[in-house]
């Protein structure tokens, strides 16, 4: 799909990639750009640059989620390309129990990576389908595909975000609804830099093949939405993991292994 001339919204829009994208789809003729964001000054700093449409939004909230769906029709007119951009790191309190991840933290986690993005589809297929299509574009990580060393939540919500998005893509692909999963690795954003404070092990296994910035990725989601790709991966070497996971996945889970001692052994000392 071409972005020009489209009505755009992008959750967690006021940083980071969300921030990138606005950018970037004002840059290619959208005829609006609509930052969502709970952070509602972060959203109309955004939206006073680009001039777009701030709307304050918290994704975890269906009623919020739909109303914002409701807001932008009412305003700018139909929605041709939808973002679900919205994510939150967790990384696992205790690095050596995979489960150590409060209940608190799943649950907000699930709410953020799945339940965000099962409430815009909720809202937003009637519509698109009545009117003959639209795109949806879900962030998601490349630890949805491959896994997160130290990230217990943040990996199983990305996986499931990638099983949710590829269920909307085979049941609405006669109704001219496309989606695109956006998975890089590490990006240059407030996320990464709170990884590398916190869990320094896993921040270093995301960015082993090298640290994007926002607008490279930007630019990879146009060149990806132009060719309607599902998988939208601004690191290339995600694909190239992906199928020697599906070739052999022992040897993967074997070779993840030895890549997460390697780095917690480069952070300190591992005690298993």
């Amino acid at each position: 799909m071409k972005v020009a001339d489209r009505v755009v919204v992008v959750t967690g829009g006021g940083a980071g990639i969300g921030e990138a994208l606005c950018r970037r789809f004002r840059r290619e003729g959208a005829a609006a750009v609509v930052v969502a964001d709970r952070d509602a000054a972060a959203a109309e700093r955004v939206a006073a640059q680009v001039g777009g449409l701030a709307v304050r939004v918290d994704v975890t909230d269906e009623a919020a989620v739909a109303g914002l769906v409701e807001q932008v029709e009412r305003e700018a007119g139909p929605i041709g390309l939808f973002c679900s951009n919205a994510g939150v790191l967790f990384t696992d309190p205790d690095q050596h129990n995979a489960a150590s991840g409060t209940d608190e933290q799943w649950q907000f986690g699930w709410q953020v990576h799945v339940m965000a993005h099962v409430y815009a589809v909720r809202a937003l297929v009637p519509r698109m389908r009545a009117r003959g299509g639209g795109h949806l574009l879900h962030t998601v990580s490349a630890a949805g595909l491959l896994t997160q060393p130290g990230g217990g939540v943040y990996a199983t919500t990305k996986h499931a975000a990638i099983g949710f998005a590829e269920h909307v893509a085979i049941t609405h692909a006669g109704d001219g609804i496309k989606v695109s999963v956006l998975c890089p690795q590490a990006v240059d954003t407030a996320m990464i830099r709170q990884a590398r404070d916190t869990a320094p092990g896993p921040a270093h296994a995301a960015a082993l093949d090298g640290v994007l910035s926002p607008e490279q990725v930007a630019d990879e989601v146009i060149r990806g939405l132009d060719a309607e790709r599902f998988l939208i991966l601004p690191h290339p070497q995600v694909l190239t993991y992906l199928r020697r996971k599906g070739e052999d996945y022992d040897r993967w889970l074997d070779g993840m292994s030895r890549l997460r001692a390697g780095l917690l052994g480069a952070a300190g000392p591992d005690r298993d």
